[in-house]
């Protein structure tokens, strides 16, 4: 994979001297000043361009199902998956609502769901279905989720992905998820990365209760176990603990790094594949900037080692990209700020 290059440090220099010449008290902008001058050192270019154009802002959600499903770590049965997929091209998930507000376009891609879509419409189902990996991911705590073909197979797609969105005239990517189970092998990813223990990194996903969470805690130390020393190596972490969809995710947050295009993450799904993006590429996480908190506790837990402070604190677990979604008008706050806002040069006093 080619190497990543980090935003200008030039750039940054001049956004930053450009943010104490505003009109402002020094440091009242806080951290929308902060995220100003990131954004300005992720395009080159001081003041940033506004992200505000059609199409500027583009969500792509990885969809797949997860053996994990079937051995009680969710509250709710896999058949959601394909339904939830389903409501996503209808326009009608509770991210379409948000994105709609804000003025961002949806795409859903099935990388890994366990069933065919032939009730859709040709065109739409091959759209949907342009970079499947297979049908289900494997139970992690029994068998590896994905083939070394498979892994590689996934990571090219979501690097294509992200190229398609940006020749598409993305400047902001975002990327969100769907699969009952996902909060399962996301945690396992984290607990990899990080070198924690299971009881550390689970959290109650769709709302499991105590019983749920035992379950899950015992499935994760199980799939830690049988995984063994394959976790110091990001790629093989993806193979024995991770999922078609998440290993898609990771590439395509890779090749947003790659190519320098700025990225807004989600939830627990989101940044445990950025923490396993700059496993693999080590800097790719200068080029992502955190949505929201999720209530996972692994999530908090990759935060900190990724050096990210999340801009939206709302407790939200819904997933689907819509805490990434929601910081987008913080986003666009902060260029706005750094934009229009006049010198104190310019005020003549």
């Amino acid at each position: 994979m080619p190497y990543v290059s980090p935003p200008s440090d030039v750039t940054r220099e001049h956004a930053a001297k450009r943010l104490a010449a505003l009109a402002t008290p020094p440091g009242a902008l806080g951290r929308l000043g902060e995220l100003g001058v990131w954004f300005a050192a992720c395009q080159g270019r001081v003041p940033p361009e506004q992200p505000d154009r059609p199409g500027a802002v583009r969500l792509v959600i990885f969809a797949g199902d997860h053996g994990v499903a079937a051995h009680g770590v969710s509250a709710f049965p896999p058949a959601i998956t394909g339904a939830m997929v389903r409501t996503f091209l209808a326009g009608r998930a509770g991210v379409s609502a948000v994105a709609t507000a804000h003025g961002v376009e949806v795409r859903v891609l099935d990388l890994g769901v366990d069933e065919d879509f032939d009730d859709l419409p040709d065109d739409v189902r091959a759209a949907l279905q342009a970079h499947k990996v297979r049908r289900g991911s494997g139970a992690i705590h029994l068998e590896d989720a994905l083939s070394a073909t498979e892994v590689r197979a996934a990571l090219d797609a979501g690097a294509a992905v992200a190229r398609e969105e940006i020749a598409a005239g993305a400047q902001v990517l975002l990327s969100g998820d769907m699969g009952i189970g996902n909060t399962t092998p996301a945690a396992a990813l984290i607990a990899a990365g990080l070198g924690l223990p299971a009881a550390e990194v689970v959290g109650r996903g769709t709302g499991v209760d105590d019983e749920g969470l035992a379950r899950k805690v015992a499935v994760l130390e199980a799939a830690l176990t049988r995984a063994g020393e394959r976790v110091a190596d990001p790629i093989e972490t993806l193979a024995a603990l991770g999922s078609a969809d998440l290993a898609a995710t990771t590439g395509y947050l890779l090749g947003a790094a790659q190519d320098g295009v700025p990225v807004l993450l989600d939830g627990l799904m989101s940044v445990a594949c950025a923490l396993t993006a700059d496993r693999i590429e080590p800097g790719a996480v200068a080029w992502y900037a955190a949505g929201h908190r999720s209530t996972e506790p692994a999530q908090s837990l990759a935060l900190a080692k990724l050096g990210l402070e999340p801009l939206l604190d709302l407790g939200l677990r819904l997933g689907e990209g819509s805490g990434a979604v929601a910081a987008v008008p913080v986003l666009r706050s902060a260029v706005a700020l750094l934009r229009d806002v006049a010198l104190l040069s310019e005020l003549g006093a």
